[in-house]
């Protein structure tokens, strides 16, 4: 197996006097791109700057390209770092900020580097202007371009895309994953946007509670959650209780359903219901529909099962239903998840 370029080892760390992470372990390959999603006060913005070297672990250690990143400053550490806020320096053009960490390239050297950046950032023609002349979208263009000048194999984002408008966030989004691939630039970014994240990123580690709950591509994380924890956090998706039938089958609000692993016959458990699990308007199990939220070519309809449990179910937008009505509901499983109680 080849070596990570990052690793983190059972690293922990404190902030203020208050422990903030602890136990995280992962790696991330040269190339890869990452990111750690999780809410407000779960230590991402931590970690990343313990990464950095912008802060002390508690304990535990950072591996850069195989070596201990522990004794080594910021600067040492070989990374590309775009922070929250930017940082762009207000008295250097759109050049100049890009070119800042390429000082001891030759002239002709950086001046190439800056117009490819340039223009695989689509700030051809912006070179001369000063950063308070330039929107936030290009302000964030510049940023990036100025990270990944020095040719950085690994560069920290800390929610670097919160501050933009709604619609050019997927815009921008979509155009960083894209140049960090063709640069070949492994990635970490920090965000707090699921959409974001499964976008953005080949592998989403999930923090909760001050751990790293799981660490998975996107994919596996929605249709495959560790834990009930990640099941309730990522996505929309309920919960409802089943048990294991003799025959190795589960009994469930929508009938009787494939064997799950891990419920031993008799036992109780929880089944995850994601949106994309049933078919409205379909089978045998009825259900009273609440609110209805439309999304375009979807809508998210909520449901209320005559047990009292509530789902949601994904359904094309063109089929009007209102809230009030009696409808029936199918299941139709890819994966079947369930949690034994």
């Amino acid at each position: 197996m080849a070596e990570a370029l990052l690793a983190v080892e059972s690293l922990a760390a404190a902030q203020g006097g208050r422990q903030v992470f602890a136990g995280v372990s992962f790696a991330l390959a040269r190339g890869e791109i990452a990111a750690l999603l999780g809410p407000s006060g779960t230590g991402k913005t931590t970690l990343l700057r313990v990464v950095a070297g912008l802060h002390p672990a508690l304990a535990g250690r950072v591996v850069l390209r195989g070596g201990d990143a522990g004794g080594l400053p910021p600067e040492k550490r070989g990374l590309g770092f775009v922070f929250q806020d930017l940082a762009l320096f207000p008295h250097l053009d759109v050049a100049g900020n890009i070119g800042f960490g390429l000082s001891r390239w030759p002239r002709a050297e950086r001046a190439t580097r800056v117009r490819e950046l340039l223009a695989r950032t689509g700030l051809d023609g912006l070179a001369g202007r000063m950063p308070h002349e330039l929107s936030g979208g290009q302000q964030q263009r510049v940023a990036l371009a100025r990270s990944l000048a020095p040719k950085p194999d690994l560069l920290l984002l800390d929610e670097p895309l919160s501050s933009l408008d709604a619609d050019l966030r997927p815009r921008l989004r979509d155009e960083l994953r894209a140049l960090l691939k063709a640069e070949g630039t492994a990635a970490l970014l920090v965000t707090h946007d699921q959409d974001e994240a499964f976008a953005f990123a080949d592998a989403v580690g999930v923090m909760l509670d001050g751990r790293l709950a799981q660490w998975a591509p996107g994919y596996t994380l929605y249709h495959e959650p560790a834990s009930e924890a990640v099941a309730r956090f990522v996505g929309e998706g309920r919960l409802l209780p089943v048990r294991a039938r003799a025959d190795g089958r589960i009994d469930s609000p929508f009938g009787t359903l494939e064997a799950a692993a891990g419920l031993p016959a008799g036992g109780a458990g929880l089944l995850l219901v994601r949106p994309d699990d049933l078919v409205l308007g379909e089978g045998d199990t009825e259900a009273t529909l609440l609110d209805v939220v439309f999304h375009g070519a979807e809508s998210m309809h909520r449901l209320r099962l005559d047990d009292g449990q509530e789902v949601a179910v994904l359904a094309p937008s063109h089929r009007r239903f209102h809230p009030g009505e009696r409808l029936r509901l199918r299941a139709d499983f890819a994966h079947r998840v369930v949690f034994p109680r």
